[in-house]
């Protein structure tokens, strides 16, 4: 497997499916360039799938969309799901990741820095 999602974040995707016009959506997950680090995370749902580009894994009946291009950046990620005081939202832990931005949204690896946001 190239992510593990865990429990929690599993089950808030899934509430979030239900919420989603389309029946037949994946989660997409991987990086673009930006963020104060140089590479942010991009998640969301779609139903356009390339198959000569993208790589397609299942977790927990939720087909998980990648670009093949992102795997190296991403693999061994942990997506969870926190809930707190003033609210929850997913957490993101790469062991790839050299450096992170403050709010942990943002990151570079060793091989790949990304363009920083200027206006970050």
């Amino acid at each position: 497997m190239i992510l593990n999602i865990t429990d929690a974040a599993n089950h808030q995707i899934q509430q979030m499916v239900k919420e989603e016009e389309s029946t037949n959506v994946s989660l997409r997950f991987g990086v673009k360039g930006g963020g104060c680090s140089g590479l942010s995370y991009a998640m969301g749902f779609e139903d356009d799938i390339n198959e000569e580009l993208d790589t397609i894994e299942e977790h927990n009946g939720i087909p998980v969309v990648i670009r093949t291009q992102d795997i190296p950046i991403i693999e061994g990620t942990k997506i969870d799901f926190k809930q707190n005081m003033m609210g929850g939202g997913f957490t993101i832990d790469n062991p790839n990741a050299i450096v992170s931005c403050g709010c942990g949204s943002s990151f570079k690896t060793a091989t790949n820095e990304g363009t920083p946001d200027p206006n970050c």
